[in-house]
């Protein structure tokens, strides 16, 4: 425990100097918008169901999409950041198997806390970066209707992840574009999967974990102050 704590203490000590080489008029907030496009898969079914169109389905997934968010990021050194994210894709739901069936138009919103580390000094014109994030993935209601009857699909929030990179090039001191790309994983369920035994600790169920996963791939515009 003494060693962690010493390690930890240095670890304080080098933030707090290296955050003594901040530019003092260079801001140590950054806000970004963001305009992109989502590239999103959904989870697959235990069982195919044979609908009344005739088809079999055993998927259902967000359809690929626009997206558009904003970001909020504060400078805890030159080097490192945290802050959050939000971004919003306006999808369609669809039905997949023997058929593709749109059900009906649904927001996949990200809500995220970031960390993120940022390549070369704070006065470089280019920096690359790398982020990390943890939060939620809020799947928005569907509504739709059935043979003349109005339905809804509630919505949903799981816990998901976030993960990313890109380059920030600033053409001005407090004025920046933004490219980046992001993928988050969601978590959704888990299925069993069957039984596995082996000679030391007997048999048990084993389960496949399902994820909806998005790609995001985005432009936009920071300011810095």
């Amino acid at each position: 425990m003494k060693i962690v704590r010493e390690l930890f203490w240095m670890f304080l000590g080098m933030l707090i100097l290296s955050s003594t080489a901040w530019s003092q008029d260079i801001g140590r907030w950054e806000i970004g918008l963001s305009y992109g496009w989502t590239f999103s898969d959904g989870v697959s079914g235990e069982t195919a169901v044979l609908a009344p169109d005739g088809n079999i389905y055993d998927r259902i997934d967000p359809k690929d999409s626009s997206s558009w968010g904003f970001t909020g990021e504060y400078f805890i050194t030159p080097t490192y950041e945290v802050g959050f994210l939000f971004n919003r894709q306006k999808s369609t739901l669809e039905l997949g198997g023997t058929n593709t069936r749109a059900i009906g138009d649904m927001n996949v919103d990200n809500y995220d806390g970031t960390f993120s580390f940022n390549m070369g000094s704070v006065e470089s014109p280019m920096r690359p970066f790398f982020m990390f994030g943890l939060g939620a993935t809020h799947y928005g209601s569907v509504d739709f209707t059935f043979n003349g009857v109005p339905h809804t699909i509630d919505g949903n929030t799981k816990a998901s992840v976030t993960l990313g990179g890109g380059v920030k090039f600033y053409p001005a001191r407090n004025f920046g574009v933004r490219l980046q790309g992001r993928i988050t994983p969601t978590y959704i369920n888990t299925d069993e999967d069957g039984w596995w035994c082996d000679p030391f600790w007997g048999c048990y169920t084993v389960g496949n974990v399902q994820y909806s996963n998005q790609f995001d791939f985005s432009g936009g515009v920071i300011i810095r102050f």
